[in-house]
């Protein structure tokens, strides 16, 4: 059994709120997260955020303000991609450039790593680098199975779960998931 070194998790849609975007002050977690999150970390698992946050490029928010939020909400470190689809950077997802800087900074084989997000880009990152890859059925997690399922064609999702409480379930579940020395 594969142990797991380090969990990203999508933010909007995953973790909470809906597929739209909520800027920081106005998102809420859903249920069960924080206290997820809060037993992950318990277990020395690091818990990592990887989003897309367009406004930040749009000036409708500040970088700042969603890594002070989620760090507040537990995370070890924060990957946000601030930039525009047409501004052609390599973090945006499913441009893997969030993964490959944690995977460095932190020195993690990504083959042991997790992706928990809703949207497909999510899980083609994740599939570029050889993470687990869960996609959870809120936010756009339906639409992406049902709209967007070409994209996923050559992806194989290891676990399709219905919210974040699935998916860590699932996870202790089916890995090792406590580094406890």
């Amino acid at each position: 059994m594969r142990q797991i070194e380090a969990i990203f998790l999508d933010r909007d849609g995953t973790i909470g709120e809906d597929d739209t975007v909520h800027y920081p002050g106005e998102f809420e977690l859903f249920p069960y997260v924080e206290k997820g999150i809060k037993r992950l970390k318990q277990d020395n698992i690091k818990i990592f955020s990887f989003t897309n946050q367009p406004g930040i490029s749009n000036g409708l928010a500040k970088r700042q303000d969603f890594v002070q939020e989620l760090k507040g909400f537990g995370f070890n470190d924060v990957y946000i991609c601030p930039h525009r689809h047409d501004e052609g950077c390599s973090c945006r997802k499913p441009n893997t450039g969030m993964l490959m800087e944690a995977q460095q900074k932190h020195e993690l084989k990504l083959e042991n790593c997790v992706v928990v997000g809703d949207r497909w880009s999510d899980i083609v990152a994740a599939a570029k680098v050889g993470s687990i890859k869960i996609l959870v059925k809120t936010g756009a997690g339906k639409s992406s199975l049902n709209e967007h399922f070409d994209k996923l064609n050559d992806v194989n999702i290891d676990y399709i779960a219905n919210d974040f409480k699935d998916a860590i379930s699932w996870l202790y579940s089916n890995y090792i998931l406590s580094n406890r020395l």
